[in-house]
């Protein structure tokens, strides 16, 4: 099979070749000729000028000239020819192209010589005195052309003879290795042809029963490996030298080189251990994963050996970037620790007081205030959960509420008056400004989103402070900002405030209050809205955050 395969390839590629040469030799030979006509046309209408000009003087003054030139009287007779005498030469009355210029103003001719290894092109053209000019050229012909290329010819065709050779037997043998490798114990992982199809469905029922779960778990992995392989963000070859053959910029980029690396050992760019565990380990014939933490970013490590004749020779190398997987991860373990521990405290509270009040520890005077810590630690509860689901829904995109035009000038007015009790306990004045911007978006939230931002600014303001709000309004864009002159944020804390139940200073946040998921909400209610948010903040001074909706 071999053979036939190697034979079928090898002849495709000499016709093909041969008829590549027959095609390009017969372009070039007909593109020559078609130009020698061309130049003969030309040279005859120059000459022509000068001969109704100056007559003979002119051609006799014309210095050696590449072309034959001969000048003809309307009987035959040879008036003028610059290769010979014009007295000793025949009659050319009966001479094809001249017969042809006297009847239709230009004539055209070719004649060979007698061995056929040259042709003549003859052009003769009627002038107003009705002589006629002819002007002619010798060309190679097709035969001389051939004997003359012969060498270079056979070299070319020897070497292409040589380069099929070798693709045929390569392409051949590769199209029967397969079926040479066919896994008898697992054809159902054997990715050949289509027309083998149903013998290994065969094979398959019969193996079906007795390995079952052993092909459970390799489908498992085949899935895995499949997934890992398809999230390439840095890509290297190496030989079992550990020189780099291939690379992409995002492992150089990943790796921190600076310069092209190809021909150098992979271990130059990166030794870390988890680097070389895996380097060592595809090189030694197995696959591998390793971590890898790189600039503050998480990377995974697969590394795959590559074999050449059932021999190690090098390993392909994959860097994935799960920072992001990383992160996720990080902030959901956060996120639980947080609401249990947000949970934990007021229900703790509500428990406590309840079973005082039901072991009779409490005077009846004093249980309408244990009471009253019940119901407040119950709606801490309730405002709690209910701004987890908001987050949730916000996280879904899974808000129900369609979008209408708001005008967050009257929105901000109206989340302005339901906070003057809270801000006059401060003494902090409260200022709305700017103009009437109106954008579309689910009011409810954008309330949600104002009344967090102003609620914020008034509890972490200082005594006989302002919080200024201010809608500005341009073509493009409404920006809504809330700025206070309370106690500002580190700069080390500005990139997490947006975080959930992320607090500045934990150990006022009882005195505080609230259920620190208030940012978190303007920051996914931005995001719902297509918003940017801007925060500006300086310790002492005070904050101002500022969202700008796009229209």
């Amino acid at each position: 099979m071999t053979s036939r395969i190697f034979k079928a390839i090898f002849a495709v590629a000499l016709a093909v070749l041969l008829a590549c040469l027959v095609f390009i030799f017969g372009i070039l030979f007909d593109y020559y000729s078609n130009r020698l006509t061309d130049e003969l046309h030309t040279e005859a209408a120059l000459i022509s000028k000068g001969i109704e000009l100056d007559g003979l003087t002119y051609l006799e003054g014309l210095p050696s000239h590449t072309v034959r030139i001969t000048w003809i009287d309307q009987d035959g007779q040879v008036l003028y020819d610059n290769n010979a005498d014009p007295a000793t030469m025949e009659n050319h009355a009966d001479r094809e192209e001249f017969q042809e210029a006297l009847q239709t103003g230009e004539g055209e001719s070719i004649r060979y010589s007698a061995t056929l290894s040259e042709k003549t092109v003859y052009y003769a053209m009627e002038l107003p005195d009705h002589t006629v000019l002819r002007v002619s050229n010798t060309q190679y012909t097709v035969v001389l052309i051939l004997i003359s290329m012969l060498q270079p010819i056979l070299i070319v065709i020897v070497l292409a003879v040589a380069l099929s050779l070798l693709l045929a037997s390569r392409i051949s043998k590769q199209i029967v290795k397969p079926i040479n490798e066919l896994d008898l114990e697992h054809p159902e992982q054997a990715d050949v042809y289509e027309e083998l199809t149903p013998l290994l469905s065969k094979l398959y029922s019969q193996n079906r029963l007795i390995k079952q779960q052993m092909e459970k778990l390799h489908r498992k992995q085949e899935e895995f490996t499949t997934i890992t392989e398809n999230m390439q963000e840095g890509f290297l070859l190496i030989d079992k030298r550990t020189d780099i053959l291939s690379y992409n910029t995002s492992a150089l980029h990943i790796l921190g080189a600076t310069e092209e690396v190809e021909n150098q050992s992979v271990l130059t760019i990166n030794r870390s251990e988890s680097f070389r565990n895996a380097v060592s380990q595809a090189l030694s014939g197995k696959s591998c994963e390793e971590p890898l933490h790189l600039d503050g970013r998480y990377y995974t490590l697969i590394s795959n050996p590559v074999y050449d004749n059932e021999q190690v020779a090098g390993a392909v190398i994959v860097i994935l970037d799960v920072t992001e997987k990383e992160s996720q991860d990080q902030m959901r373990r956060e996120f639980t620790a947080n609401v249990s521990h947000e949970l934990k405290t007021p229900l703790t509270s509500i428990s406590g007081t309840a079973e005082m009040i039901k072991s009779g520890f409490v005077s009846p005077e004093d249980i309408a205030h244990f009471a009253g810590n019940i119901y407040d630690e119950a709606t801490r509860l309730i405002t709690l959960i209910d701004d987890i689901i908001k987050l949730s829904q916000l996280d879904e995109q899974s808000v129900l509420a369609e979008k209408v035009p708001v005008d967050l000038y009257q929105l901000s007015k109206v989340v302005l008056e339901q906070l003057t009790d809270a801000a006059s306990k401060k003494h902090i004045s409260l200022e709305l400004v700017g103009e009437h911007g109106t954008v579309d978006g689910v009011e409810q939230i954008l309330y949600e989103m104002v009344y967090n931002l102003c609620d914020n600014a008034i509890k972490y303001n200082r005594e006989n402070g302002s919080v200024k709000v201010s809608i500005d309004q341009t073509e493009k864009a409404v920006t809504l900002s809330v700025m206070d002159t309370g106690i500002g944020i580190p700069a080390e804390d500005q990139s997490r405030v947006f975080e959930r139940f992320y607090r500045v200073d934990k150990s006022h946040s009882k005195q505080i209050g609230g259920t620190g998921l208030g940012l978190s909400i303007v920051k996914h209610g931005a995001a719902y809205h297509n918003a940017d948010i801007r925060l500006e903040s300086k310790v002492g001074t005070g904050t101002q955050i500022s969202i700008l909706f796009r229209l």
